[in-house]
């Protein structure tokens, strides 16, 4: 998997975790699976764990068929 095709998908993901004070990282990418840590507001948010696999895993599984799996760190 190419960083930067999942930098590329990390900005729209990015623009609306920015509306509410809060940011992602990619971390590391192996194989299939696609590390990220949620930054500013959005870390340690009650619903930081919906964020990610409603939301965020679902875009960027939507838009890189490839990756299989999100996880946070």
């Amino acid at each position: 998997m190419d960083r930067a095709q999942i930098e590329a998908v990390l900005e729209k993901v990015r623009e609306g975790l920015r509306k509410e004070g809060g940011d992602i990282e990619l971390i590391d990418v192996k194989g299939t699976v696609v590390y990220v840590r949620l930054t500013g507001e959005c870390k340690g948010c009650m619903m930081a764990g919906i964020t990610m696999k409603n939301w965020v895993e679902r875009i960027i599984k939507e838009e890189l068929p490839g990756v299989t799996e999100v996880r946070a760190v």
